[in-house]
């Protein structure tokens, strides 16, 4: 049996890795969708990719712009990265999430010398699929000890990253991802620091608010997870995976207020990410489902 902690962990760190889509172009460069200044150029097979994945939240566009990335931009490592995370996303592919981790981390280690902040910062990234993998994989109590080594390594090259530039967009929202999830879920952690990363330097905006909406939803923080996610939902709209955040956040709020109304627009929120079903994982389908079955069975039943 998987771990529940380790399909969190590798559920953020999807979002995490795979990131982001363009907002300001540069006439000279394919677009940073992380910088508006002091651009790193990304291919436009990758960028593609990316505002599939996070202006539409569509997986099977996203896996058909990588498939071209491969070939057309191979010294990319966030192509790979988002793989990776495809791999385990649509097919609970774990050899493929190994693998294309493995490749983030040899194209990463490769750019170190060209480009030392996000040569670093992917080596990170391909740290942790790797460890990713060996927990998905083994499980915890076998994966464990391993997880942990490339946990260190992770950690290891983001300082080295973060000496190239403490205040950069990029390497801030992938850490504040990272951080964030790790404080929420392990015993005698403090958030705060990793909101104070998504909140003062990620970017983009969007991605950095959806970060925060996780994060809040999971420390209970209702009204503050409410405000990311529509933060999020002004810029990304078409989105079905922000419906069904808010859908969540909707959902749980009105089970510990014992509010139908609450619930009532959770079930609305869950219904339009279910409109757009096609593009989305079944495995996640399914759970958007169930969760609105749950929802509405709360309404049904009269208050205690």
């Amino acid at each position: 049996m998987k771990n529940r902690l380790a399909s969190r962990v590798f559920s953020t760190i999807t979002a995490a890795t795979t990131l982001t889509f363009s907002f300001w172009v540069s006439p000279t460069l394919a677009a940073d969708p992380f910088r508006r200044a002091n651009q790193h150029q990304i291919g436009d097979k990758t960028e593609a990719a990316f505002k599939a994945m996070f202006e539409e939240g569509n997986y099977q566009a996203a896996e058909r712009y990588l498939q071209q990335a491969q070939s057309t931009e191979p010294n990319e490592p966030l192509a790979y990265a988002m793989r990776a995370s495809l791999a385990y996303t649509l097919n609970q592919d774990f050899k493929s999430l190994e693998s294309y981790g493995k490749k983030t981390l040899e194209t990463a280690e490769k750019m170190i010398s060209t480009d030392p902040l996000r040569g670093n910062l992917y080596a990170a990234v391909g740290h942790f699929l790797q460890g990713a993998a060996v927990v998905s994989r083994e499980g915890t109590v076998k994966g464990t000890p391993q997880a942990l080594a490339e946990l260190r390594q992770v950690y290891q090259y983001l300082d080295k990253a973060e000496a190239v530039s403490a205040s950069d967009p990029e390497l801030n929202l992938i850490r504040g991802y990272m951080d964030l999830m790790l404080a929420v879920n392990l015993p005698f952690s403090n958030p705060e620091q990793a909101i104070a990363r998504l909140e003062k330097f990620a970017g983009p905006r969007y991605l950095a608010d959806r970060g925060l909406a996780v994060g809040y939803r999971d420390l209970d923080q209702y009204p503050k997870a409410l405000q990311a996610v529509d933060s999020a939902l002004k810029v990304t709209s078409n989105n079905p995976e922000l419906f069904y955040l808010k859908a969540q956040i909707l959902a749980e709020q009105g089970k510990k207020q014992n509010d139908s109304a609450l619930m009532s627009e959770a079930i609305s929120n869950f219904d339009k990410a279910i409109a757009k079903k096609a593009q989305l994982p079944n495995d996640l389908v399914k759970q958007i489902e169930r969760e609105r079955r749950k929802a509405a069975e709360r309404i049904s039943k009269p208050k205690q």
